[in-house]
């Protein structure tokens, strides 16, 4: 592990491919994969992620909106690229960069076509999204008529892909949720396909899809939070190792006697004397006011510092009272053993949420 110098974010590009491989492990040779690289990979650096994953030969990139694709295109990435959330507005864009839109409702397939049209595209891949349950975005079995009257003698565009999203594939206690969402998905396949005349390829599984649910494979996997080390479930997280390793140091080093106060708001009040460290890391950095006052805590020395007082935009203090260190010492936010999933928790929150939220003012550092 490289020594940090200030605050940084350490990507392991080792363990990315590992859990790149491990995920593959459970699929047919013949299923695509897909990588989801969104919201800057995930909190990483959404560059240099998806060009070791071109390099690990993923089949497909996705992405939540156009201005994260074309980041990717004018770093010469040239893998397809799925575009999840396009709004009509930037259609032209999309086109002029080789993105593929995700269509899910008839307002944005039509809007895509007439655009298409006059950019006199032909047979250019989108994709059809189709809402099995989880009601946030996509077509209903009862579009499917009106959807294939749309692209009837339409040569623009052609479907590349009908896919879905599970809303419950990582709680078994939802498993026939889940299975009457993959059966409901096969009926509308069914549908389009004898209605296109073809059967374009299919995608419905996220990564706890691809875990517990190997026959929704279909043709292709969709994978975000596995790539980065996650499987939403202590029996796969020993198989997948966390990509990303937050630290900093420590700045200072504080006694705190009696009555002392702690930061903003005088949030602590000493009760006895106390040691603190203040850390160069803060809200602003994505250390959100919620792990402040004794919910969260780094690891200084392998022992857990606690946060204590209020987060400030540009620092935290912990409590070191207990902990032989020094002035210098690294200190881990989260990393392979103390977890993003492990921190997160302590607020009652997820993975997502911290890895997501890491300011890009951190800088980021790669291990290869």
């Amino acid at each position: 592990m490289l020594k940090a110098q200030g605050t940084v974010l350490e990507i392991d590009l080792k363990a990315l491919k590992h859990n790149v491989e491990f995920l593959k492990s459970r699929l047919q040779p013949h299923t695509k994969f897909l990588a989801v690289v969104k919201a800057f990979a995930y909190g990483s650096d959404s560059i240099e992620i998806a060009k070791t994953l071109e390099e690990l030969q993923v089949d497909y990139f996705a992405v939540a909106y156009v201005s994260e694709g074309i980041v990717l295109r004018e770093a010469g990435i040239t893998t397809p690229i799925l575009v999840l959330h396009p709004v009509p507005e930037y259609f032209e864009t999309m086109i002029a960069h080789c993105l593929e839109p995700s269509l899910y409702s008839h307002r944005v397939l039509e809007a895509f076509i007439a655009v298409a049209e006059d950019k006199k595209q032909t047979h250019y891949p989108v994709h059809l999204k189709f809402n099995t349950g989880l009601n946030r975005l996509g077509f209903s079995q009862i579009d499917c008529p009106k959807i294939l009257s749309t692209l009837e003698n339409k040569s623009a565009i052609k479907v590349t892909s009908l896919f879905s999203h599970l809303a419950a594939s990582e709680d078994l206690n939802e498993k026939q949720f889940t299975i009457q969402q993959i059966e409901t998905f096969k009926t509308m396949i069914a549908e389009m396909a004898s209605g296109l005349g073809y059967t374009p390829m299919l995608h419905q599984c996220n990564t706890s899809g691809i875990l517990n649910y190997p026959q929704a494979h279909f043709d292709m996997v969709r994978s975000g939070i596995g790539m980065y080390g996650f499987g939403n479930d202590p029996k796969f997280n020993p198989f997948l190792k966390p990509i990303a390793t937050l630290k900093t140091t420590i700045s200072q080093i504080h006694t705190l006697e009696k009555g002392d106060s702690l930061g903003y708001n005088r949030a602590l009040i000493a009760t006895k004397t106390l040691q603190t460290a203040t850390l160069p890391i803060g809200h602003a950095d994505g250390i959100t006011r919620a792990y402040g006052n004794k919910k969260g805590y780094v690891i200084i020395n392998k022992q857990k510092a606690y946060i204590v007082g209020n987060v400030c935009m540009d620092m935290i203090m912990v409590d070191v009272t207990e902990i032989d260190c020094n002035e210098g010492d690294e200190a881990i936010v989260f990393g392979p053993h103390h977890t993003a999933e492990h921190f997160s928790e302590t607020i009652g929150s997820i993975s997502y949420e911290i890895l997501t939220a890491i300011s890009q003012r951190v800088k980021r550092v790669f291990k290869r």
